[in-house]
């Protein structure tokens, strides 16, 4: 419905930088005609000085105000023809959006889901590293993340010697946790049971 009067935000220009608001986008393509380059460069300036209010938060920012610059340049739709006081012909990295992560392969065949195929890597590794303080702290790693595994997927309940067993078997004996010396680490339940409580099991507060 279209009502003579009324200005709807979606029936506007699209905000480049929302985060600047609707005026300052304004203020940059009305400075974007001025005939008169010292006009513009006034008005740039002054508009920056505004952008900057906008955007406290990141007062603290490195080059905070080289970032005013460029975010002005990119508003303008680079157009706006001043003299720049910094290098602006990079702005555009600034909403660059990096790589997708890599996916796991999709054929790559994970024996246990509980642990994982990151947990299978390091029992491979394990596999070939020879003894000493840094196979011992991996291992002790890789007991306290298989324990946690054992948790989460269990519901809260767990076997320190389900975690030896697996280790061993998972390493091909390599890795043999002596129980009566090893000591894992705390375990926090209570986040795991939280989870596990329904609405009806909870005491209302208020009767």
């Amino acid at each position: 419905m279209d009502i003579k009067g009324l200005d709807y935000n979606t029936q506007r220009e699209p905000l480049i930088m929302p985060e600047y608001g609707r005026e300052i986008q304004n203020m940059i393509n009305y400075t974007v005609n001025v005939p008169d380059k010292a006009m513009r460069q006034v008005c740039a300036e002054t508009i920056v000085k505004m952008m900057a209010t906008k955007v406290t938060n990141r007062y603290g920012d490195t080059n905070f105000e080289q970032t005013l610059w460029d975010h002005l340049y990119i508003i303008s739709g680079k157009k706006l023809e001043i003299d720049w006081p910094f290098d602006v012909s990079k702005a555009e990295n600034i909403q660059a959006r990096p790589e997708p992560m890599k996916r796991p392969d999709i054929n790559e065949h994970v024996r246990l889901r509980h642990y994982g195929c990151l947990m299978e890597k390091i029992f491979e590794k394990l596999k070939t590293m020879p003894e000493g303080d840094e196979r011992d702290e991996l291992v002790r790693l890789a007991a306290n993340q298989m324990k946690r595994d054992l948790i989460n997927w269990g519901h809260g309940s767990m076997d320190d010697e389900k975690v030896a067993d697996d280790l061993a078997r998972f390493t091909d004996g390599r890795i043999q946790l002596d129980l009566s010396r090893f000591t894992f680490d705390n375990m926090n339940m209570s986040s795991n049971e939280g989870q596990r409580k329904t609405p009806g099991n909870t005491k209302k507060r208020r009767q």
